[in-house]
């Protein structure tokens, strides 16, 4: 069937999902139902080793790929690590240090001390003569001289890349447009980064900060991506790599490096997608994504089968994201993450993690620190004998002695109750970040289904849920294949701001209407230069909306053409009076922004076909009828074991059980019951 541009439709759809610990891939064949998995070790020195064993995994030609869709912890890391790019800053005369001074927060929230690491070291933040007041009117002219004298000077430092970013420019970019043009003809690489080009509404800190953000991950972002497309390419891939962004859409790979930004946390983002449309289908659309892989733990609130969007998010202390992305609570608690005593003598778990090399001690592959994965392996909980990623059995001997030497002894315990403390420890900490995306937020957890996935999420989803009263646990067929099942079922989206500040009753129709059709024709432009083949595009227009003098806004939908300012208001008194409990009658309101996302709809698909996945890793040990001995709190029960592809539509699981696959284990308490439904889910019932 051809898509809305007349292209044909996408034949073999593939994802790949690049996490900290393994590589995982999904392709299927939308026409056949056709469908295969693969995760393999993620090459943490470069990623695309991984990537490209992945596809080999598959056994799956690359010419016969007609969508690549890539999530990519690249950029995330490169923050996280401080490994990005050497940046220099070229800005207004008297702001050189806005990125550092930030908003007198502290970095430890008791105490009067911590460090702060700016992006852009001081002595790489030059000043040029500009001035644009707030209105975007020209104040002091650009001093071209000096903009060529400070690019010569941040090139002969050493700089890697090129950040503008002046005063007011969300207002009127002319001046960071013209210093463009000059540093095209001087700057030895295309790394160029402007602030209003990223981000172009107000807040200097946090514009600037997202500009810098682009600007330190561009090379490193952009060179893995022009890697990977290269190496794909030489293959046989005859369409562009896709490539997921935090907003859990997609983009081409050709547009990455100038939005190398919105990557950041593409990866859980992807996770989100998947969950949200794997809830819609499976009747539980209010969920709450628990995603626990090697490294992290992070939840996503689900409400009418949509993860919620936040338009900021702090990557680390005075780092904040100010772009679209889906709204994600991560924290140190994954399979990989280390079990210790502290010198005061409490056990810790994380957030130091041990990856994907040396990796768990069950690996093999010399770790020697005990992790969440080796408890789960000396509780009976793991299957010893078929750990994904490990050619071998793994030698529970060893993984039992370094808990008990090094958790056990100190805490005075044995190797089991070592490991059960490791376990419940770990499982109080997600149980604490999934109250923080809901109780803290004014959501009641029992109204909601945990949705669990990861390679690690099903192993302790009932214990969380459990622990905050959440009634059901929806494990998904394949829940450590996730992330790259949202990057095959993602739309491409592409998302636009545009300042305005001024009262909602002065906003003339025609004029508003015209900036929401600019942005509407740059996100057409964006669609049609990537190629993807859509079923359909939808346009999204949104207004922040406030109170003159307040900080706190509403984004309201509206209308366009035919902006109503009327109904605006009358939409943002209700939601206003709903959250606040007041209505502000004699206040005036005020338009902070113009927003539009744009959607090019991707053909949906119906998830059961997941139920006749085949596996492209060799056959997990088990058989129909196998048991073995679980603990479960202080007892050791013998427990059925389960082959996940052998269950059966409707078929009731009685607790306690084990149920294996490729990709992950689930964990059924003595208390519990699951039923598989006509999607391979398993819904737990949670007593």
């Amino acid at each position: 069937m051809p898509d809305s541009r007349g292209a044909a439709a996408p034949h073999m759809l593939v994802g790949v999902d690049v996490g900290g610990t393994f590589t995982d891939l999904i392709s299927l064949d939308p026409a056949t139902g056709g469908l295969r998995v693969a995760k393999v070790p993620t090459t943490s020195r470069d990623q695309s080793v991984g990537f490209m064993s992945g596809l080999e995994a598959l056994e799956l030609p690359i010419p016969a790929i007609d969508a690549l869709v890539h999530g990519t912890t690249a950029g995330t890391n490169a923050i996280l690590e401080r490994k990005g790019a050497v940046c220099g800053l070229i800005t207004t005369r008297g702001f050189r240090d806005s990125l550092e001074l930030g908003r007198r927060t502290r970095p430890q929230l008791y105490g009067m001390v911590g460090v702060f690491e700016p992006l852009v070291a001081r002595e790489f933040r030059l000043e040029v003569t500009e001035r644009v007041d707030a209105q975007g009117r020209v104040v002091e002219k650009l001093n071209e001289n000096e903009v060529a004298e400070a690019i010569r000077k941040l090139v002969e430092m050493g700089a890697e890349t090129l950040l503008i970013h002046f005063i007011h420019s969300y207002a009127n970019p002319v001046h960071e447009e013209r210093c463009f043009e000059i540093a095209q003809a001087l700057w030895p690489n295309r790394y160029i980064t402007l602030g209003s080009r990223i981000l172009r509404e107000i807040r200097e800190f946090e514009r600037g900060t997202a500009a810098a953000l682009n600007g330190y991950i561009q090379p490193v972002v952009g060179r893995y991506i022009e890697r990977l497309s290269t190496g794909l390419k030489s293959h046989g891939l005859h369409n562009d790599l896709m490539v997921m962004q935090g907003n859990g859409g997609m983009m081409s790979a050709r547009v990455v490096e100038d939005h190398a930004v919105h990557t950041v946390m593409s990866e859980p983002a992807a996770g989100a997608i998947a969950a949200a449309a794997t809830g819609r289908q499976a009747g539980l659309p209010d969920l709450i994504g628990c995603d626990m892989g090697g490294t992290s733990f992070d939840v996503t609130l689900i409400r009418g089968g949509q993860p919620a969007i936040s338009a900021e998010k702090d990557l680390d202390y005075a780092i904040p994201v100010r772009v679209p992305m889906i709204d994600i609570h991560s924290i140190g608690a994954g399979g990989g993450s280390i079990a210790r005593v502290d010198r005061a003598g409490m056990l810790r778990v994380g957030p130091q993690s041990a990856g994907a090399y040396p990796g768990s001690i069950c690996y093999g592959r010399g770790g020697e620190e005990p992790t969440v994965t080796d408890a789960n392996l000396a509780l009976g909980r793991v299957n010893a004998a078929a750990i994904t990623g490990v050619s071998g059995p793994a030698d529970v001997a060893r993984v039992r002695a370094a808990i008990e030497a090094k958790i056990g002894k100190p805490l005075g315990l044995g190797a089991e109750d070592a490991a059960e403390a490791i376990v419940t420890v770990a499982n109080h900490q997600m149980a604490a970040a999934v109250r923080l995306v809901s109780i803290e937020r004014g959501y009641d957890p029992r109204d909601f289904a945990v949705f669990a996935f990861g390679g690690a999420g099903p192993l302790h989803a009932v214990a969380i849920a459990r622990e905050l009263s959440i009634p059901k646990v929806l494990v998904p067929r394949f829940p450590g294949i996730t992330s790259a099942l949202g990057c095959v079922i993602a739309d491409v989206r592409h998302d636009f701001v545009r300042y305005v500040n001024r009262a909602l009753d002065d906003m003339n129709a025609v004029e508003t209407d015209a900036m929401f059709a600019e942005q509407r024709r740059q996100g057409e432009a964006l669609l049609k230069s990537e190629a993807v083949a859509t079923t359909a595009v939808d346009f999204v227009h949104e207004v922040d909306v406030l109170f003159q003098g307040q900080v706190h806004l509403f984004r309201i939908p509206v209308a366009s053409p035919g902006f109503d300012a009327t109904a605006v208001h009358a939409d943002f008194v209700q939601r206003y009076d709903r959250r606040f409990n007041i209505r502000l009658d004699g206040m005036r309101a005020s338009v902070a922004s113009l927003r539009t996302t744009v959607l090019g709809r991707r053909r949906p698909l119906d998830l059961a076909m997941l139920t006749g996945a085949q596996s492209s890793a060799r056959a997990d040990a088990g058989e129909a009828g196998a048991r073995r001995r679980v603990r479960f709190g202080a007892a050791w029960l013998d427990t059925p074991v389960l082959r996940r592809e052998a269950l059966k539509p409707d078929q009731s699981i009685p607790g306690p059980a084990i149920v294996e696959q490729l990709d992950t284990t689930v964990l059924i308490d003595p208390q519990s019951t699951g039923k598989v439904d006509r999607l391979g889910n398993i819904i737990i019932t949670v007593s």
